[in-house]
């Protein structure tokens, strides 16, 4: 839609459901990418703990952003961004979602005007920094990190897993690539063969130019295995190393939280020590002291649930994205099996169904 620099892709998106939340069986709306972008947002600001599914990245080659192969894998990626979200037990029942699947354009331009905004934060994320900022800055100061057994097994396992998806992307990357450049030389070659064999004539040209067909006809196969491989091979790797960001997001949200509850807690037990020597040295000020202190004891104990509430809240969703790893990466690995056995063949029965022919033009 649009022309020039203003141009911009637009999404149709399908909802069919039977909740009786949403407005009818089935709903149509027009949908940009930014808009996706503001559900995921949105998501990521209201579940802490949860793995918010990733979206394809933003930005891309200006001259690639209208190719149809972009679109293509784009469009894929939103698709599967937001049946995640419709399949998981808690972000499908978040009414940013029915706002994303049923609102109408001008309702949706309404709801992303609405936006907290990137600069600012919460109050209780302001609260938690307000008095540690400086110190941190100026050197003085680490901020104090959760340091578990089984945490620290976590993060180790998730950069590793983070750096072994990315170097196979990368090298199924190259395989699409070869495919590619493989089947361009094969058409080229079956082009100059024929050439060849026209300038020979008689027995010569005829085979010639069978070999030629053959290898035009295996050109077209390589090109279309270079695609299967994109969509089903390397799209679905580059997806879990996005998934992987997503949980590091979450991962940052937990030590955040873990940092609010340890500095209230530390502060709660300062100030209850120093409320008993109050109330024997200063009973004037006990009571407004001890008024404070409940007011804190409260803080303290609604970042530690905070903090409680996300640790498990990550262990479910670790159980989940594991169960769906294995299946979609197995799926991918099948796919590339599959397909690699089927051009295999194919280049085989190609090459040999010519063998005969071309042994009696050696020999003749």
């Amino acid at each position: 839609m649009g022309t020039g620099v203003q141009a911009y892709i637009s999404y149709r998106v399908i909802t069919k459901t039977n909740l009786p939340e949403f407005e009818g069986p089935e709903k149509i709306v027009i949908r940009r990418y930014s808009d996706f972008e503001w559900l995921h947002d949105r998501l990521a600001e209201r579940y802490k703990g949860i793995f918010i599914p990733p979206l394809p990245e933003k930005n891309a080659v200006e001259k690639f952003r209208f190719s149809k192969e972009f679109i293509e894998l784009r469009r894929q990626a939103l698709d599967l961004f937001v049946n995640r979200i419709a399949s998981h037990p808690e972000l499908k029942q978040s009414e940013v979602l029915r706002v994303f699947l049923q609102a109408d354009e001008e309702k949706m331009d309404r709801a992303r005007s609405y936006e907290t905004g990137i600069f600012k934060r919460p109050a209780d994320f302001l609260q938690m920094f307000k008095s540690k900022v400086s110190d941190v800055v100026l050197g003085k100061e680490k901020p104090v990190e959760e340091s578990t057994p089984e945490y620290e097994k976590l993060k180790n396992y998730i950069f590793e897993l983070e750096n072994h998806l990315a170097e196979a992307q990368k090298q199924a990357y190259r395989l699409v690539k070869r495919h590619r450049e493989l089947g361009q030389s094969l058409a080229e070659f079956g082009k100059a063969i024929k050439l060849l064999g026209a300038c020979e004539g008689d027995m010569m040209e005829k085979v010639f130019s069978e070999v030629g067909s053959k290898s035009e006809m295996l050109s077209i196969k390589l090109q279309r295995e270079a695609d299967n491989l994109l969509f089903n091979f390397e799209e679905p790797l580059k997806d879990y190393v996005r998934a992987v960001q997503s949980i590091k997001a979450t991962m940052m949200d937990r030590a955040n939280a873990f940092r609010q509850h340890f500095d209230l807690d530390q502060e709660r037990k300062y100030k209850e020590l120093n409320l008993e020597k109050l109330k024997f040295m200063n009973p004037e000020k006990y009571a407004e002291a001890e008024s404070e202190f409940r007011e804190l004891k409260a803080d303290s104990e609604e970042a530690t649930k905070k903090f409680e509430h996300i640790v498990r809240l990550m262990n479910e969703e670790l159980a989940r994205f594991q169960e769906q790893k294995t299946a979609d990466i197995g799926l991918a690995f099948h796919e590339f099996a599959k397909g690699q056995a089927k051009l295999a063949k194919d280049i085989a029965d190609a090459w040999r169904s010519i063998l005969p022919k071309l042994e009696a033009c050696s020999t003749s």
